[in-house]
């Protein structure tokens, strides 16, 4: 659905993305992160046809973008980090105004499906110049979606919502995937992420660092296994004694629960439940901690960045 070949943008002496090369399916939803001023936001530009790339190419729907594919756009719902509004005109107003641009078939049934769907039915005829930026942020969600559009790009979609907006968010999103839509997410947010991307790509510095599933990231910056362990009044000599078993690297303890890391990935619940029970200690909860998208992100951009630059531990 958006493929990129060797995309490259430079401003003066500086490359923002450098020879960047994205393939996203149909049907997925793609998580692309990067740290500040990786190139996310300009490849997502380049992607719409707003700027023009200094090498390279980009294809949507297996067309090339430029700033007239008005034919591609059409087929995209957008919601920007930054967006504007007209604030003299109601939501009602607003989303009439875009339906009409964008030929909306029984365009009042839609407007109130979406706006009911992400509870802001009842503000409707409430100007834009009085919503929050919750409720804007929600209603660019709607603008987004009035169409139906088989492709939704969106750059930091759940910024500035509350706990309740990133909920309502992340099951619009869910419910889109399910429906078959192709989306492609750019957030800092990365347990949103996590929550509701297929597959993830990680740029720094304007190149792609990896792209590839959570399962298989978890694998490439695993090396350990974390073992969260709650027992019944854990005495410094058992915590001793854990640490002594061969499979064991560290532990970190807060009062009866601890977090067991292992010295590679293999699953030693087995093993460490065996010792438990032959000490006779009372086990209340054991599970495994996968490696999480923050700490995947983490792992991979410093590590690459240090060997771009040479930097040393402690540089």
């Amino acid at each position: 659905m958006i493929q990129t070949t060797n995309l490259t943008k430079t401003f003066g002496d500086y490359t923002a993305v450098d020879h960047l090369n994205l393939k996203i399916l149909p049907g997925e939803t793609y998580g692309f992160l990067g740290p500040n001023g990786a190139g996310k936001t300009t490849t997502l530009l380049m992607i719409l046809g707003i700027l023009k790339p200094t090498e390279g190419e980009v294809h949507v729907f297996g067309e090339p973008v430029s700033s007239g594919s008005f034919s591609i756009k059409r087929r995209l719902g957008v919601v920007a980090e930054y967006q504007t509004f007209y604030d003299e005109m109601t939501a009602w107003e607003y989303l009439l105004f875009f339906s009409k641009l964008f030929e909306v078939e029984d365009p009042e049934k839609r407007i109130q499906e979406l706006m009911a769907r992400v509870q802001l039915w009842k503000w409707r005829d409430v100007l834009l110049g009085g919503y929050s930026t919750g409720m804007k942020r929600k209603l660019g969600f709607v603008r987004a979606l009035l169409h139906s559009p088989e492709v939704l790009i969106l750059d930091e979609p759940v910024s500035g919502l509350d706990p309740f907006g990133v909920v309502q968010i992340r099951e619009v999103l869910i419910d889109e995937h399910i429906a078959g839509k192709t989306i492609l997410i750019s957030s800092h947010i990365l347990s949103e992420v996590e929550r509701t991307a297929d597959r993830v790509g990680i740029i720094a510095q304007g190149r792609l660092l990896v792209e590839d599933s959570m399962v298989n990231l978890r694998q490439k910056v695993g090396g350990y296994r974390r073992i969260e362990l709650q027992a019944l009044h854990p005495t410094e000599k058992l915590v001793q004694e854990i640490h002594a078993l061969p499979f064991v690297d560290r532990i970190d303890q807060e009062n009866d629960l601890m977090v067991i890391y292992t010295h590679d990935d293999a699953d030693y619940r087995a093993d460490l439940g065996r010792f438990l029970t032959s000490q006779g200690v009372v086990v209340q909860g054991m599970r495994a901690l996968e490696t999480t998208l923050e700490e995947a992100f983490i792992t991979i951009t410093e590590a690459h960045i240090r060997d771009w630059t040479g930097s040393q531990d402690g540089d």
